[in-house]
């Protein structure tokens, strides 16, 4: 009978043993929390601050694409909202967080297409 429960596993160290098992534990934990750390949610907040700072310098005259796809030109700004004009007297209101990018500043020469 005692041969089967050294064969279970047992530690015949007593408690040395269950101490390097906790650290062979937790230092793999350590190591994949970092990885993850710069490999994802470093890069997620840099990209939020970027998207925040783009928001706020929003002007009068840029010419901006939403989130949904809309192009058009600011012609209106208030702390939540942005007014775009997206065909000759056509204007949308849109939130300022559903503008996804900004494609020309206002007084900036046009891309080249």
């Amino acid at each position: 009978m005692t041969s089967i429960a050294y064969a279970m596993g047992g530690n015949p160290g007593g408690a040395a043993g269950g101490a390097e098992s906790g650290w062979g534990f937790i230092l793999p934990m350590i190591v994949i929390f970092v990885i993850f750390y710069f490999l994802l949610i470093r890069p997620q907040q840099k990209k939020q601050k970027e998207l925040k700072a783009m928001i706020d310098n929003l002007a009068y005259g840029d010419t901006v694409i939403t989130s949904g796809g809309i192009h058009g030109k600011i012609t209106g700004l208030t702390d939540t909202i942005a007014t775009l004009e997206i065909a000759d007297k056509v204007r949308i209101k849109v939130s300022r967080s559903a503008i996804g990018a900004i494609i020309q500043k206002a007084g900036a020469p046009a891309p080249k297409a």
